[in-house]
């Protein structure tokens, strides 16, 4: 008798679960900052992957002056300037939320409002500077 009088008056507790990274990305809508910070992280994957890619360039342009002509020939294919558009935005990305990081480290920016208008001028900075790498890298101007 006193089992199901314990059953009774038990509550159920809450299930707590890991969220799997779809439901992050479609059903969970994360705040300005939360998109930053994983933008950041993002961003520092991206450079350290291509980093072997990054010192062979550094290298190819810095041995001779065939080299360097060497790499302003591959520096012209459409496929290696998306890879460098891709790490140069991904070094602005990171770059711009670690500016933001040591605000916030520092405390300048650590409350709510201030680190929702840090993380839009951070998505602002780099989306604009991106545009103007990008069109720089494609010849408009």
């Amino acid at each position: 008798m006193s089992e199901a009088v314990r059953a009774v008056t038990r509550k159920e507790r809450p299930e707590f679960r890991n969220i799997h990274v779809t439901d992050i990305l479609f059903n969970y809508r994360l705040p300005m900052p939360g998109k930053v910070s994983i933008m950041h992280r993002i961003s520092g994957v991206l450079l350290f992957v291509l980093l072997p890619f990054i010192l062979w360039l550094l290298d190819l342009s810095l041995k001779s002056e065939i080299q360097f002509d060497y790499f302003k020939g591959i520096l012209g294919q459409p496929l290696v300037k998306l890879l460098v558009l891709a790490i140069t935005v991904g070094y602005i990305a990171h770059f711009c939320a670690g500016i933001r990081h040591l605000f916030l480290d520092s405390h300048m920016a650590a409350d709510k409002p201030a680190a929702r208008k840090t993380a839009a001028s951070v998505l602002i900075v780099t989306a604009v500077l991106s545009l103007l790498v990008a069109l720089k890298l494609f010849g408009v101007f």
